[in-house]
C-alpha cells in the first residue's frame, strides 16, 4: 500500500470514528426523558447514592425537570430536537473530507474551532443555569475528547497534501 493510499484509509477510519460518535451523540438529544428515567432506575439500582450523591441528586433533579416539562411545556424539548438534528447535519458535513480531504480540510478545521467553543459556552452558561461545575467539566470533556480525532485527521491530511495530487492514469 502506497504511503497516499495508507494516509487516505487513516484518515478516512478517524472520520468515520468521529462521525458515528457525533452521530451517538446527537440521537440520544431525542429520548431525554426515557433516558433519565433508564438513568435513574440504574443508578438507584447499584445504590450510587451512598458512593456519589451529587451525581443521583442532579440526575433526579433534572429527570424532574424533564417530566415537568414534558407533562407541562413538552414545547420545550423541541430544542433538544433541534440539538439532535444539528449533530446529525454536522456529521453529514464530514462527507466532504471523507471524500476529497485536503481540498475540505476546513471542515476539519471548523469542528477543531467548535470543539475549543465548547469551553467557554460551559464556563459562561453553565453558572448562568444553576449547572454544577463538575457537570461543567464533562461537557468541557466533549470538546477535549473531540478535537483529540480531529487534530489526528488534520496532521494526516498535511501530511497527504505534502504528496500532492496522484496523477491521473493516461
Amino acid at each position: 500500500m502506497s504511503d497516499r493510499a495508507a494516509l487516505l484509509k487513516g484518515i478516512r477510519a478517524w472520520l468515520a470514528f468521529f462521525v458515528v460518535c457525533l452521530v451517538l451523540s446527537g440521537a440520544t438529544a431525542f429520548p431525554l426523558v426515557h433516558e433519565l428515567h433508564w438513568t435513574e432506575d440504574a443508578l438507584r439500582s447499584l445504590s450510587a447514592q451512598q458512593y456519589l450523591p451529587g451525581l443521583t441528586d442532579w440526575i433526579s433533579r433534572v429527570r424532574h425537570g424533564l417530566d415537568t416539562a414534558d407533562a407541562e411545556y413538552p414545547f420545550l424539548l423541541y430544542g433538544t430536537d433541534w440539538l439532535a438534528f444539528a449533530h446529525l447535519v454536522i456529521a453529514v458535513a464530514f462527507y466532504g473530507p471523507y471524500r476529497d480531504p485536503v481540498r475540505n480540510i476546513w471542515v476539519v478545521e471548523f469542528a477543531m474551532i467548535a470543539c475549543a467553543g465548547i469551553i467557554p459556552l460551559a464556563l459562561i452558561c453553565g453558572p448562568l443555569r444553576g449547572i454544577p461545575f463538575w457537570w461543567s467539566v464533562i461537557d468541557m470533556s466533549f470538546g477535549v475528547f473531540g478535537v483529540v480525532p480531529l487534530y489526528v485527521v488534520r496532521q494526516k491530511i498535511k501530511r497527504l497534501e505534502t504528496l500532492g495530487r496522484p496523477v491521473p492514469a493516461a
